[in-house]
């Protein structure tokens, strides 16, 4: 089985995350603080918070945010159910905004449509490692008095560039309040599990920090009193989201090695590119002329009425193929609470014709053949190839 995704670990990777483990302090160490460091400055932002996960991260971003009862956060129907659900665990709501079906990717459109008035914060996805049309939705949020939180799990690495021709890194907080990353074993670097969010604001920051780590506060210009060195106050409803300095050891090991994988990964990209131009029937995802991507996924389109028959095909063959992401009002706890209506076109025609083939930096030249080989040989067995 060639997966759709997977981890790239190397012996020094394993020397790393041993020698983390004898240290003195395993978790609540050095170590934590050295990787936010090191995250903040690849990405060019003045602050980084590690977290435990990247729905972690979305649920501390979404806290610092402000939301909560009677404030919602507007997202993309395709992405995975936490930039949804994160809202929802802090007694807030949930709306969205439909995609352009040809890159999967927020529609500003839909978004300068969107009339939900308690809406407080825009959470565009940057789905499969390509940017979404950042500017043009910070203007929108800036007319409409939204903070960006941007959902990143997909686009560590990935740039865009403005229409005055300045390029910015994602994670830069440019066009955001709050940047969001996910460091699961299939993204570009990995800890395990584990997130991060980023942001210029000092206010955020000190909110974040406090939010993975039950809302306690040992900081002495934060402490309402002093009672002696041992002292600490609560001062939110925070959550255990902290992560282990042995898994920080992994992620300072995986970050030096970012722009490696980038690179990989966008060889072969262009690769599935070059030979799909030769093959009737399959579209790769368009990319949008702003965006520099970091191609978490690499997501082609069938003919809708054979997508099933393509994607069972390419499991039996041996090809890790997947489906990102069945749109988040199509769940079943999302219809029983106000979604059963919903049905936004763009989201439904991605949807329906999506299917992501492996993509990964350990990844070979002739894995990449394999695959485009056997759903060249699947579509065509359909008789729409």
């Amino acid at each position: 089985m060639i997966p759709y995704g997977r981890q790239d670990i190397t012996e020094e990777d394993v020397v790393a995350v041993s020698r983390a483990l004898r240290d003195p302090l395993i978790t609540q160490g050095p170590r934590v603080a050295a990787f936010e460091e090191a995250l903040a400055l690849r990405v060019g932002a003045r602050y980084a918070v590690a977290f435990s996960s990247g729905t972690a991260a979305l649920h501390g971003a979404y806290f610092a945010a402000g939301v909560g009862p009677g404030k919602s956060v507007l997202t993309s129907p395709i992405t995975f159910v936490a930039t949804a659900n994160a809202s929802l665990y802090l007694g807030g709501g949930v709306a969205f905004a439909d995609v352009d079906a040809d890159s999967a990717l927020i529609d500003p459109h839909a978004v300068e449509s969107a009339r939900r008035p308690d809406t407080a914060v825009l959470a565009p996805v940057h789905f499969g490692g390509q940017v979404a049309d950042l500017e043009t939705l910070a203007g929108i949020a800036l007319r409409r008095g939204w903070l960006v939180i941007e959902d990143a799990a997909h686009a560590l690495g990935a740039s865009y560039t403005t229409r005055d021709g300045r390029e910015y890194r994602v994670g830069a907080c440019a066009h955001s309040a709050m940047c969001c990353f996910s460091f699961h074993p299939v993204k570009h670097v990995t800890t395990g599990e584990g997130g991060a969010v980023t942001t210029n604001d000092p206010a955020y920051y000190e909110t974040l920090r406090r939010f993975r780590s039950h809302g306690i506060t040992r900081e002495p210009s934060e402490l309402t009193v002093d009672e002696g060195p041992w002292y600490y106050e609560q001062h939110d409803l925070g959550y255990n989201y902290r992560l282990t300095d042995f898994q920080c050891a992994l992620g300072m090991r995986q970050l030096e090695r970012l722009d490696e994988f980038v690179e990989r990964r966008i060889e072969l990209a262009g690769l599935y590119d070059r030979r799909f131009r030769q093959v009737r029937g399959i579209r790769p995802l368009a990319k949008p002329q702003w965006s520099q991507g970091s191609y978490h996924l690499y997501v082609v389109r069938v003919p809708a009425g054979v997508r099933r028959a393509v994607f069972e095909g390419l499991r039996v063959s041996g090809i890790g193929a997947n489906v990102h992401y069945i749109p988040v009002y199509r769940q079943p706890y999302y219809r029983a609470r106000g979604f059963s209506d919903t049905h936004l076109q763009g989201a439904e025609r991605y949807y329906a014709s999506a299917i992501t083939i492996p993509l990964f930096a350990a990844m070979t030249d002739s894995e990449v053949e394999q695959v485009v080989m056997v759903l060249s040989e699947q579509l065509a067995a359909t008789g729409r190839g």
